[in-house]
């Protein structure tokens, strides 16, 4: 078998990883609408599909967060000045995600493009309007610059990333109906799931930069809230959790038919168990008091119990509990920051909701992140 060599650079963006590849060093074609050029090299790149699961003959890392890719290229909008496209490449299936968005990966686009000269900053400041072609939706980004090139170096901390990092104010305008054109895909605020078993779960079905299907911790019989928690992880929860996002998929109209949801739309909507605020301890030993959050939550991504948070969920999290009625509901929260507990420590979101014709209307999510160029180079692929 021959390899080939594809130009690449390697990005941490938030609690994530990616390989980030210029549209023009890619075959012709536009994800999500023409993503068969594309597939083979993103899962050649990525040591994909791997049965053991741990991606050793690729740049993956074994785990969701770690097996992401995003392209980048001038966009042709006059809203926006890069069209950005987000692949989820799956573990252990020859199969690439392009079903939603990566926050986590967005906060490393403005950077990439200015650091490779697609846009070019004017003064200390750049803003870089993206276009993210997985959800037609606008992002801002805002970051320092020095020298022509993104800065990396300040005193943000994000829990979850050693160190600390410049500043990546995003800006997701507008992110309701992101996959499926409406906030409330089904019209309500919560329903009844009746699962494949006939278990029946109370759920809130909401899509705001990315789908997410939010239960009650309490409702599938998990005590306070636990990152360390055994029961989350076990495999009887994990079969649960697929349950719930194929029947959600379905309801939510992102597929047709449950079958397609097992199959293909393998990573969509993201599945959130959501807790009330406790005493809890991060993975990295942190502390955290219930007084510190708003909610705790245990975020399952392509199967998998999220590490962190995604950035995407995060947000769509935020809007969801000023939705009154939905399983996240949070009484008295108004607009401005929103405190999550989650398994790396405490993620802020800020969300601005309002009502539209009668309906919830999300007006902007607005994230603190940082982010850092790994490397700069080639990755080899089959063919």
């Amino acid at each position: 078998m021959t390899q080939r060599p594809v130009p690449t650079v390697f990005v941490r963006g938030g609690t994530s990883k990616a390989l980030v590849f210029r549209r023009d060093d890619l075959p012709a074609g536009q994800a999500p609408d023409n993503t068969g050029a594309w597939d083979g090299i993103f899962l050649s790149a990525m040591g994909s599909p791997d049965p053991s699961g741990r991606q050793l003959d690729g740049m993956g890392g074994g785990i969701s967060s770690l097996s992401k890719v995003a392209v980048v290229g001038p966009s042709s909008r006059d809203d926006a000045d890069v069209d950005y496209t987000f692949g989820q490449v799956l573990i252990d299936k020859a199969v690439v995600g392009y079903g939603g968005n990566c926050g986590n990966i967005s906060s490393a686009i403005g950077p990439f493009a200015i650091d490779e000269g697609i846009v070019k900053p004017d003064g200390d400041t750049a803003e870089v309007r993206i276009y993210n072609t997985n959800t037609k939706k606008i992002i801002v980004s805002r970051f320092a610059v020095s020298n022509g090139k993104a800065v990396t170096e300040g005193d943000v901390a994000i829990d979850g990333v050693s160190g600390t990092g410049a500043p990546i104010r995003l800006s997701f305008l507008e992110p309701g109906g992101a996959a499926t054109g409406k906030l409330l895909p089904t019209g309500k605020a919560s329903e009844l799931l009746k699962l494949d078993s006939g278990r029946t779960v109370e759920a809130s079905l909401v899509d705001v930069a990315n789908p997410v299907v939010f239960v009650r911790g309490s409702d599938l019989g998990f005590g306070t809230y636990s990152p360390s928690d055994k029961a989350i992880h076990s495999a009887e929860s994990l079969a649960l959790y697929e349950d719930i996002r194929v029947a959600a998929a379905e309801a939510m109209g992102l597929v047709s038919d449950r079958n397609t949801a097992r199959t293909s739309m393998l990573n969509l909507p993201l599945v959130a168990i959501v807790f009330a605020p406790a005493d809890f301890t991060a993975f990295s030993g942190q502390k955290i008091g219930a007084g510190e959050v708003d909610a705790c939550v245990q975020f399952v991504s392509s199967g998998q119990p999220h590490k962190a948070t995604p950035m995407t969920g995060a947000m769509c999290m935020a809007v969801a509990a000023r939705i009154p009625g939905s399983v996240v509901t949070v009484k008295g929260l108004g607009d401005g920051d929103f405190r999550i507990g989650h398994p790396s420590g405490i993620l802020i979101v800020s969300a601005t909701v309002t009502e539209k014709d009668g309906e919830v209307f999300a007006v902007e999510a607005t994230v603190l992140r940082t982010q850092r160029r790994l490397m700069r180079g080639e990755v080899y692929v089959a063919g």
